[in-house]
């Protein structure tokens, strides 16, 4: 894992046009802000033309050296590519550029192996993390270092290979049956609690100021920060109507992001469960960034995987308060003619949206 103390350097790499709909000039925010959020301070951002990826180095000999050059003379340490690399094209990179590379996945899980807090959030990490290296396991050189960090394994060549990925699979079997219990006794908890409580879910893309919200509406002080995955393990509060007299329970979720790596989709499984059992999920949409109709996608096709589309959604616009301008705000209206302009730091929209919530869930109980 990176140290934050240590504020390695690190260049980021990103290829043009990139991803389908989404503007380079916001790829590259986004990466920097997840370099950021890692604790690594970025010392360069290549943007590079590819017409399709180099079997063995992605990006092609040429533009390696150039890359090599350019992170020799800023003083680099690290280089973090926004795609994701094979280990052959990974070995290769490093064998040119002289510098630890890591791709989008590798950073993401990084990321969330900072955050983690608690044991089970702890134990969903370390068997993402595991299940990506065990992919990667090649004996000469990659993954290799970092499994034995995660394992605390020694030696090298082919018979060592063998002896961690056996050390792989036994950690593996012993995570998976720990989180088995942890999603029986959380599938026990939630049919109690269902009983006595409709559930609201905070779903969104990462960022979007989820915590900010639940804090809000239930005058509690969970960590908001802005940065990107401060919420990894779910956090409920309980809600009042006013109108009725009746409580509800909300929980803030892990946000999603634009590749969200599929084995974290799959570690996750037992606290994304929670989402797919929910009476009712609030999008919270960050209405001021320029790519809140392709974010919204992203959170869309997610619950989609997760089983949970068909779950009565409400859309919930928030940082209405950084948009001052009627015109801009009765566009994003119009993006979102169902959606509720929100501020949940300056509670500005939220009695439309407790409104829509209650109509909602009545309607839900008939």
């Amino acid at each position: 894992m990176l140290s934050v103390e240590e504020k390695e350097k690190a260049a980021l790499v990103l290829i043009k046009p990139g991803p389908s709909r989404w503007r380079l000039e916001d790829a590259v925010s986004e990466l920097k802000l997840l370099a950021e959020t890692l604790g690594v301070e970025v010392c360069l951002i290549s943007t590079l033309r590819q017409s399709r990826p180099h079997p063995a180095t992605f990006i092609g000999q040429g533009q390696a050296d150039e890359i090599r050059k350019e992170v020799s003379e800023k003083g680099c340490d690290l280089v973090i590519f926004d795609n994701e690399l094979t280990p052959v094209q990974q070995r290769n990179l490093e064998r040119i550029i002289d510098v630890r590379i890591i791709d989008r996945t590798q950073l993401i899980l990084e990321i969330f192996s900072q955050r983690a807090r608690t044991i089970e959030g702890k134990l969903q990490v370390e068997l993402a993390q595991l299940k990506h290296l065990s992919s990667r396991l090649t004996g000469k050189g990659v993954g290799l270092p970092q499994v034995r960090g995660v394992l605390g394994g020694r030696g090298h060549g082919e018979p060592q290979l063998e002896i961690e990925r056996r050390a792989i699979r036994r950690r593996l079997r012993k995570i998976e049956e720990q989180i088995e219990k942890v999603k029986k006794h959380r599938a026990l908890l939630r049919r109690r609690r269902n009983r006595f409580f409709q559930v609201v879910l905070l779903v969104g893309y990462t960022n979007s100021g989820k915590s900010t919200l639940l804090n809000t509406l239930s005058h509690s002080s969970i960590i908001a920060e802005d940065k990107l995955f401060s919420t990894l393990d779910p956090t409920t509060r309980k809600i009042f109507f006013h109108s009725n007299n009746k409580e509800i329970l909300m929980t803030d979720t892990v946000g999603f992001i634009r590749q969200l790596p599929h084995e974290l989709i799959a570690a996750f499984k037992a606290t994304l469960e929670e989402v797919a059992e929910a009476d009712v999920l609030i999008n919270v949409l960050d209405a001021t960034h320029p790519m809140r109709e392709e974010q919204n996608k992203i959170v869309l096709d997610v619950l989609n995987e997760i089983g949970a589309g068909k779950i009565p959604i409400i859309t919930a616009l928030n940082k209405i308060d950084l948009i001052p301008d009627i015109t801009r705000r009765r566009k994003i209206q119009r993006e979102f003619p169902d959606g509720v302009l929100i501020s949940a730091l300056k509670k500005t929209g939220l009695d439309e949206l407790m409104n829509k919530l209650e109509a909602t869930l009545k309607c839900i109980s008939k």
